[in-house]
């Protein structure tokens, strides 16, 4: 269900521009209400239940806002504020409107109450985990969300990596997923729409994500509950939810293993990895449960294990030092395999190595 948003400005270029804006780039967020004048606005509030109301401040003198979850006022320097009860927050009218949008979704999250459904998860989700670093993990679960995107799904990228590789694939000037943990922490507001305030869509990709960790203890300190609580929010904004794990095997992990819908084991030509896969799959009964939905990701050209899984997916060698470079090619592949009989193994598609 979206937010009903209330404008209420007499200044009509305005509310124009921050309504087409709204509706361009958060139609998906926002039912969007533009009023111009007083009756208009008594009209509305009295037909309708509103989640946030923007008003200016001579819209507040006679506006009954009883129907109103959160009432805020939108000012600019000179306005006579002297009817605007003192309680009601200010948000300044000319900003960069992306910036207005991010706090003003922020505020409301923290307004309502936590409601956990994990009953309305709509998106699958698909866990990208490697017994060792440096086997190209990030890079090919990136390229596997924008191969989705591609096709027409919304993709959400969380990156649970103790080091956060966000920063070398995307933007990363945005507002920390640090602020998710604190309100998990506090049990005080709604997570999905703080979500919904903080993620940011990569231009060229498509790709949703959030910004890393402030440092590297939050991400340390995230409990396995409320992690959960965190992927079920994710689960109900998006078609498919990408988790990229770190490559130690705790309690997390193994949560994630088990919520996940599929899971992409990564490996490389390296004799360290090599290894420990076969230490994985030999001495963890943790993948015999994880077996039948685990697919098996021969990265950088590794010649797959064909005993191992039944699904195997083979990814060519990229010489490109530049691991946006990587992942935008690797987006081609078709991850989507059916299980190849008897153990052969399945490559993706074929295209050159050479970029």
């Amino acid at each position: 269900m979206r937010t009903q948003l209330l404008i209420a400005s007499e200044d009509s270029s305005y509310t124009d521009h921050l309504s087409d804006y709204l509706l361009e780039q958060h139609k998906t967020v926002f039912d969007v209400i533009v009023c111009s004048g007083e009756h208009n606005l008594q009209e509305q509030l009295a037909s309708k239940k509103i989640d946030i109301a923007l008003l200016e401040a001579s819209m507040f003198a006679n506006a009954n806002l009883k129907s109103v979850h959160l009432p805020l006022l939108l000012w600019s320097e000179g306005d006579d504020c002297n009817e605007v009860p003192e309680n009601i927050t200010r948000i300044r009218k000319y900003q960069r409107i992306s910036t207005m949008v991010s706090n003003v979704l922020e505020i409301y999250a923290k307004g309502l109450s936590k409601l956990r459904n994990p009953d309305a998860r709509r998106a699958r989700i698909s866990a990208f985990w490697s017994p060792v670093g440096g086997v190209g993990k990030t890079t090919v679960a990136l390229a596997y969300s924008a191969g989705k995107r591609q096709n027409g799904k919304e993709v959400l990228y969380l990156d649970f990596e103790q080091f956060s590789s966000v920063r070398t694939y995307f933007n990363d000037s945005g507002k920390s997923i640090s602020t998710l943990f604190d309100m998990l922490e506090s049990d005080d507001g709604d997570i999905k729409t703080l979500i919904q305030s903080i993620s940011k869509e990569d231009r060229d990709s498509g790709i949703t994500y959030i910004c890393r960790p402030e440092n590297y203890d939050d991400m340390n300190i995230l409990s396995i509950e409320n992690m959960e609580v965190l992927m079920d929010a994710c689960s109900e904004l998006t078609d498919e939810l990408v988790i990229d794990m770190s490559s130690i095997c705790d309690g997390r992990t193994q949560r994630i293993f088990e919520l996940a819908d599929r899971i992409f084991l990564v490996s490389d030509p390296s004799h360290s990895s090599q290894m420990k896969f076969e230490q994985f799959v030999s001495q963890n009964n943790l993948f015999q449960r994880i077996r039948d939905k685990t697919t098996l990701v021969a990265n950088k050209g590794a010649a797959p294990y064909v005993d191992m899984v039944n699904t195997v997916v083979s990814l060519p060698l990229i010489r490109s030092l530049d691991p946006i470079t990587v992942y935008r090619a690797l987006s081609r592949v078709e991850f989507e395999l059916l299980n190849s009989p008897f153990g052969i193994p399945v490559s993706g598609t074929a295209f050159t190595s050479e970029v």
